[in-house]
């Protein structure tokens, strides 16, 4: 072990001494009585002189070179890591009497003003000053505490290297502010920090600058405060006008964050706890005192959690998944960043919680695959993930919108997963992958990167996968870890240390190959003394500088490991009564270490406390894509299954894991539900496999699992009274099970589907209670099942009826009571909502549904917490990243609807918990589940503000109330009575508000709007039906405003679009000469007159005439068939292509720009002709 270096020698006089021995609680005393001149503690009475003793010892260092041989011998030496006997501290070991320095000491050590050349002259003059001019004194005090920096610095650790280094040089006054930590000037910079950036005068020539001790609570931090105020209350300033305007972030302390103010949100949906972890990103720990402080990745969404005192801090503000995560040395400041096309790097502050800088569009092509923040917080390192790679450095404190330098990798370069700054100069660099290494220099805005090249053939030995690489204790050197258990190091090309200054440090190459074990190493950490590894087996090793074993943890029971971060708190001094283990030495030493987190590749995080070896396990979340929820009918608990195998129950209120029960590898758990009483579980399997369960202790209620399916089970749920339970497998099957003779037997499968199911639900038959069995399918059939007259290996169909005629159902469900008459509700891929009568199966109401990018894959019925009878309800939904809220009844409102982002990729699932107060989301692969609390009083007052009656309608219109658009519709409107009651009646015309119904569809298709004849008796009975059952008689005429809600609801989203035509050609179509898509022109009128809803030879002729410009009139009354015929074929090409039907008989216009929304045409005006 290297040897410790002497104590600095300070030359302080006896005023000088007087004033260091005067303690805090002395000086706020004095604060707060009225000061006068001569207690005002000036400049001059503060300047201290240090000198630091030189030592012969390190005149010349001894080479130390630690071969694979020495490091195998004591790994070998099998001493147990986590003995808990005190031993006693040997006084030559001051390493660790370093990391748990005294706050008293350092505040003696550090002062804020260097002396001027005449102390004592200076001294008088000064006194006369303050009483001339106390204002110009005040200034000359803040001038002075800038203008010092220190002068001692100790000598290096000893280096690996082949060569006998030579003693280091001192750094040159010019280059001292290119390394963050070598300057000793007390200063508050633009983060908000305050505090010294030198490294502690009393460092032992084996400990690096990094030893330090955090400076986020100092008390020469708060004295320097206090000094301040106490020369604004000399200066007869007020308090009041020293204290400036204050952000939240300026006030905040380490707890801010989880008062109870900072979780007060005004959404509709508010994300208030996140269940599980992104298993690629690290775990930090941003431990304060004893709390139990980490920080993790969860989807989108950055975490704190605070274990202590079982409470979340969520960061929001990606819309993607967070991919990197980076923290600055006291952990006061992060960083996140996401891969997406619109990637963001935000900066937070954890002590408030709040965004204090965002980076937009860092890197356009595939968004940041690594980020490293400096040690002092001032800068960030970003890598992108696109085909070239660009290394970006940011002065993200500062008001320039782009990088500070940049450079692009090679394109031969595999992507870079891994970037560090080094933490003693932030000029330097490292990043890897698995296959390269490659380092840094960055300076005057010029960035430069060189790497080495390692093969096997370079040192004899396999070198094995990259996993991270740290910049060692040692200057110049770096370390990387492999997967062949080796540690490499790197080291600058040069001889001695007084040319590395001078030289490129980025210009590196191995300088040695230490194999340290047999296990892959795939974490390597450097914290105070320590150089530390983790392995694929959960095993933690500690390594001094001179990479000899210290300590290792072996049994802490753990997997693959993926990441360790200790504590920002240095770890306490080792005495009597501290119970640290033993150092694998000789001398034995109690080996003192920080607390640090631990997180595996399995999602399992663990807080080791080194002060007795404790392990607490923090988490233990799904490892693998998570899929299947639901909430307990009556009580606070939601289950969890992913392909992992792991099912878990967890109390949602109090944030409690129940119970859990793992399936074992190869079990991938698809789905899950309980019965309505709450005693069952229901789980289906990727593999087929069925399993009913007893919902509190999640033991088998039968011996043996059902498995009567080769499939996944993709949907599962069993009927109201819970004697029956039905499956989907193989996506298009389903098979019910009922219980009988205390006991579940197997009832029977049914194919009644052609494609993929969506949804499969019970229900009620309203005149005698008994279930009844639907499912919906992509094949837009409606079936359901006779469960009374089956039997067993016979499950029968009632009835199969399709029930859409363009459009792919995504899902279903059954309508709350808030109407008089039962409906089953339906979602389509056309953005449409649809309201079926349960008996009928007849389309009473069709609405325009929400419109976030992608249809609703899944809805829910939000339950009801009241007994009254309602007469509002809500609706839950997914979108593909998307949650959401809809308030019943449908009319087609968009401001009653909201949606949120909830995952970073894709959501897959959805539940509601009993009473309605909370929505959970699975994200299936990020293998979250995220918990939003519902606020109806928010969601009402949004929907308040979108106006009512007409006013949300008249906004979907072209134009407004004031556009063309709606002009056009009252023209039509009142020109459809003139077509009623002829053109030519002689007659007293009656003018109206209302139309008859028989006149809708006219109106529709001269607004450009082209139904079916299923969609004008979908429109027709909607009218029609819409107050039988309050009245008993049907509705037969219309007024301007409904027609305008019916025009909306049913037009399409979007129009018709070219691409939606050339997907038809590409089907219906072949391909001929000239590589086209064509159909025969005589295939193709067949294909109108026989195929969907059939077209007479007349309506052909006319419709196509018409298009053509054929028949400018319009109309059938002086159209002639035989005539249009042979126009048609003069006009019209025997070979139909595709390009000439959508663009010159259709008339879609040209050059359609990408953009599938621009891409659309809408015909919302009237036919020219």
């Amino acid at each position: 072990m290297a040897g410790s270096e002497k104590e600095p020698t300070n030359n302080i006089t006896s005023e000088d001494t007087s004033l260091m021995s005067e303690e805090p609680q002395e000086l706020i005393k004095d604060i707060e009585e009225p000061l006068d001149e001569e207690r005002i503690l000036k400049p001059e009475e503060t300047q201290v002189s240090t000198q630091v003793s030189s030592d012969p010892e390190y005149a010349a260092e001894s080479e130390r070179i630690s071969s694979p041989e020495e490091t195998g011998q004591t790994i070998n030496n099998n001493v147990n890591g986590n003995k808990d006997t005190p031993k006693e501290i040997d006084i030559i070991d001051q390493q660790n009497e370093i990391v748990s320095e005294d706050v008293d000491s350092e505040s003696s050590e550090q002062h804020f003003t260097s002396p001027p050349p005449d102390v004592d002259t200076e001294s008088d003059e000064h006194t006369e000053n303050i009483q001339d001019n106390e204002s110009e004194e005040q200034i000359k005090v803040e001038d002075q505490l800038d203008q010092v920096k220190p002068e001692n610095q100790g000598p290096p650790p000893t280096p690996i290297t082949d060569q006998p280094q030579s003693s280091p040089e001192k750094i040159p006054e010019s280059e001292r502010d290119t390394r963050s930590l070598d300057t000793g000037q007390q200063t508050k910079d633009d983060l908000g920090l305050v505090g010294p950036k030198t490294n502690r005068q009393e460092r032992l020539a084996s400990a690096p600058p990094r030893l330090c001790t955090d400076e986020m609570c100092q008390v020469d931090t708060i004295l320097q405060d206090l000094w301040q105020c106490a020369v604004a209350v000399g200066t007869d300033i007020p308090l009041t006008e020293c204290q400036t305007d204050t952000s939240v972030v300026d006030t905040a302390i380490c707890d801010t964050v989880f008062e109870e103010h900072s979780y007060i949100k005004q959404n509709s949906l508010n994300l208030i706890w996140s269940f599980g972890i992104n298993k690629d990103s690290p775990v930090y720990a941003l431990h304060i005192d004893n709390r139990r402080l980490i920080l993790y990745a969860s989807s989108h969404t950055a975490v704190m959690n605070n274990f202590s005192i079982t409470r979340q801090h969520l960061l929001q503000g990606h819309s993607s998944l967070i991919s990197c995560i980076a923290v600055c040395g006291n952990r006061r400041w992060v960083a996140t960043a996401d891969q997406s096309p619109e990637s963001l790097v935000i900066v937070w502050d954890t002590f408030s919680g709040i965004p204090v800088q965002t980076l937009f569009d860092c890197h356009h092509e595939g968004g940041v695959g690594a980020l490293a923040m400096s040690h002092d917080a001032k800068y960030l390192a970003t890598i992108g993930t696109g085909t070239i790679q660009r290394v970006c450095i940011w002065d993200w404190s500062s008001e320039n919108k782009g990088s500070l330098c940049s450079v692009d990798l090679s394109p031969a370069f595999d992507p870079q997963t891994f970037i560090a700054f080094n933490p003693e100069d932030n000029t330097e660099l490292v990043s890897n992958n698995k296959t390269e290494v490659v380092f840094y220099s960055w300076k005057a805005n010029q960035l430069e990167f060189a790497s080495p090249i390692l093969t096997d053939e370079t040192f004899n030995k396999v070198v094995g996968i990259y996993c991270q690489s740290v910049f060692h204790l040692i200057p110049s050197q770096v370390l990387t870890g492999t997967s062949a258990g080796n540690l490499v190091i790197w080291d600058t090309v040069g001889t001695t240390h007084s040319q590395f200054d001078a030289m490129k440090l980025y210009k590196k190459k191995p300088l040695k190959l230490v194999n340290l074990q047999n296990d892959g190493i795939t974490v390597v950490e450097v914290m105070d003394r320590y150089i530390v590894t983790g392995d694929v087996k959960g095993c933690i090793r500690f390594y001094d500088e001179e990479i000899c074993l210290l300590n290792w943890y072996s049994n802490l029971h753990l997997g693959p490991i993926h990441s360790i971060s200790f504590s920002s708190q240095p770890a306490s001094k080792a005495n009597e009564k501290s119970s640290y283990p033993s150092e694998s030495t000789i001398k034995a030493q109690q080996f003192v270490v920080r607390n640090f987190v631990v997180s595996t590749v399995d999602a399992t995080v663990a807080h080791v406390t080194g002060d007795g070896c404790k392990l607490e396990m923090l988490m233990q979340e799904h490892s693998a894509a998570l899929h299947a929820i639901a909430c307990h009918p009556s009580l606070p608990l939601i289950c969890m299954g992913s392909y992992c195998g792991l099912l878990k129950v967890w109390d949602y209120e109090n944030k409690e894991p129940v119970c859990s029960r793992l399936f074992g590898t190869g079990n991938f758990i698809q789905c899950v539900t309980y019965n309505k009483a709450g005693s069952l579980l229901g789980v289906g399997l990727t593999d087929g496999c069925v399993y009913i369960l007893d919902a509190l202790s999640l033991n088998n209620e039968r011996s043996e699992p059902f498995q009567y399916a080769k499939d996944a089970i993709t949907d599962i749920a069993f009927s109201h009274d819970s004697r029956y339970l039905a499956t989907v497998d193989s996506k298009t099957t389903v098979t019910v099970f009922h219980f009988h003779n205390n006991s579940w037997m197997y009832l029977g499968r049914q194919n009644a589907h052609f494609k993929p199911i969506k949804t499969l639900m019970f229900g009620i038959y309203l005149d005698d209670n008994q279930p009844r069995l639907l499912s919906l399918g992509e094949d837009r059939v409606l079936v359901e099942y006779d469960l009374k007259n089956s039997t067993e290996v016979d499950l029968r169909i009632l009835s199969s009826e399709r029930i859409e005629q363009s459009a792919t159902p995504m899902c279903m469900a059954w309508y709350p009571p808030i109407t008089k008459e039962s409906f089953i509700i339906t979602a389509n891929d056309q953005y449409k909502l649809k309201l079926y009568n349960a008996t009928t199966n007849m389309c009473r109401k069709t609405v325009l549904g929400p419109i976030y990018e992608s249809p609703l894959k899944k809805i829910k019925i939000l339950p009801f917490s009241s007994t009254n009878e309602p007469k509002v309800g809500y609706l839950a939904y997914i979108t593909d990243n998307k949650v959401g809220l809809q308030t019943l009844p449908l009319d087609g409102n968009p401001h009653k609807s909201c949606a949120l982002i909830c995952h970073g990729s894709v959501v897959t699932n959805i539940a509601c918990s009993y009473d309605g107060g909370y929505i959970f989301t699975a994200g299936g692969d990020d293998c979250t589940v995220h918990m939003w609390k519902v606020d109806l009083g928010a969601h009402e007052a949004v929907i308040a503000l979108g106006g009512e009656d007409l006013i949300p309608f008249y906004g979907l219109l072209e134009g407004g109330r004031d556009g063309e658009l709606f002009k056009e519709m009252e023209n039509y409107f009142y020109y459809s009575q003139l077509r009623y009651q002829h053109i030519s009646t002689r007659e007293t015309r009656k003018v109206s508000t209302h139309v008859p119904l028989q006149e809708i569809p006219f109106i529709m298709r001269a607004l450009g709007f082209y139904p079916t004849e299923k969609e004008v008796e979908d429109m027709l009975n909607e009218v029609k039906f819409s107050k039988y059952v309050e009245t008993g008689k049907y509705v037969t005429h219309i007024d301007l405003g409904d027609f305008i809600k019916l025009y909306i609801n049913h037009r399409p989203a979007f129009g018709i679009s070219a691409s939606d035509l050339e997907k038809t050609f590409d089907i219906l179509g072949y391909q001929n000469e000239k590589e086209e898509k064509a159909i025969a022109l005589e295939e193709l009128l067949q294909l109108l007159q026989t195929r969907g809803e059939c077209m007479s030879e007349e309506e052909v002729a006319e419709t196509l005439s018409t298009l053509l410009g054929l028949n400018p009139e319009g109309g059938s009354s002086e159209f002639d068939v035989k005539d249009a015929s042979k126009l048609l074929e003069q006009q019209l090409p025997q070979e139909m292509t595709n390009e000439v039907f959508v663009y010159e008989v259709l008339g879609f216009p040209r050059n359609i720009p990408v953009s599938p929304c621009d891409e659309v045409m809408t015909m919302t005006a009237a036919p020219s002709t």
